[in-house]
């Protein structure tokens, strides 16, 4: 039984993300998660970062990293 990683599309795709889309520049079927580097399916691909040009397996993943890279966040969020 094959995964849904085999065959010939099984390959990394580059993304250039967008605001509320990305735009595939090189094909593939997933993309790797920038902290976990969790493969993830193109289909199932709904957490990015804009500025970044990066992607988030989940929306905890995605809110970390942006604490990580934006500290003042953590205190906003404290008050």
């Amino acid at each position: 039984m094959m995964n849904r990683f085999e065959g010939p599309g099984s390959r990394e795709a580059k993304i250039r993300y967008l605001d509320g889309d990305f735009q595939v520049l090189s094909p593939g079927s997933y993309v790797l998660c920038s902290v976990t580097s969790e493969k993830i399916p193109l289909d199932e691909l709904k957490y990015w970062s804009v500025a970044r040009q990066e992607a988030y397996a989940d929306a905890r993943i995605s809110l970390e990293r942006e604490i990580e890279m934006n500290p003042a966040l953590r205190q906003r969020s404290k008050a």
